[in-house]
C-alpha cells in the first residue's frame, strides 16, 4: 500500500525536486502533492491497521463486511496462483529461447547463423550448445563428464 500509483514515481519525483529550483511554483505545488500523498498513504495504512485490530477483536460484529472480506482474500489467493504460473510460464519460455539462441550462436567466432543450420557460415565451426542429459548445465563441446553433476555425457 506504500507504493504509489506508479510504483516508485513520487519517491523519484521528490528526489529529483531537490535538484530544480526551489523556487519554481511548479516543484513547490510537485513537492507539496507529493508530501500529500505520503500522508494519505499513511493516513490509509492506519485505517487498515485500526480495521484489522478490530476484526480480530470484535468478529462476527460485521458479517456481510467480513464475507466479503473473505470473498477478496479467496479472489487475492487464486490471482497469486496466477501470477506464479505466469511466471513460471515465462521463465520456461525465456530459457527456451536462450537455448534456441545458443544452438545458433556460434561457439567458436559468435556469429548468429539461422535455425537449423549444424555448422557455422562464418567460421566452419560445429554448431549446437550440448546441455547435461541429468541436470540440462551448459557443456563445452567434447566434455565426457558434466562438470555440475559429474553424469558421464554419450556420445
Amino acid at each position: 500500500m506504500t507504493n504509489d500509483l506508479f510504483g516508485g514515481f513520487g519517491g523519484l519525483m521528490k528526489g529529483l525536486s531537490s535538484f530544480m529550483p526551489q523556487d519554481n511554483p511548479d516543484v513547490k505545488l510537485m513537492k507539496i502533492q507529493s508530501d500529500l500523498s505520503d500522508l494519505q498513504n499513511q493516513e490509509t495504512e492506519l485505517y487498515a491497521e485500526i480495521g484489522k485490530q478490530s476484526l480480530l477483536k470484535n468478529s462476527g460484529q460485521f458479517p456481510e463486511l467480513e464475507n466479503r472480506l473473505k470473498l477478496v482474500q479467496a479472489n487475492l489467493a487464486d490471482v497469486h496462483s496466477r501470477l506464479e504460473a505466469a511466471q513460471s510460464e515465462k521463465s520456461k519460455k525465456e530459457q527456451e529461447d536462450l537455448r534456441a539462441e545458443e544452438q545458433c550462436t556460434c561457439p567458436e567466432c559468435g556469429y548468429r547463423n539461422s535455425e537449423g543450420v549444424k555448422f557455422c557460415q562464418e567460421c566452419g565451426a560445429k554448431l549446437g550448445v550440448s546441455h547435461c542429459r541429468r541436470c540440462g548445465a551448459v557443456l563445452a563441446p567434447g566434455t565426457r563428464f558434466c562438470g555440475e553433476c559429474g553424469t558421464r555425457q554419450e556420445g
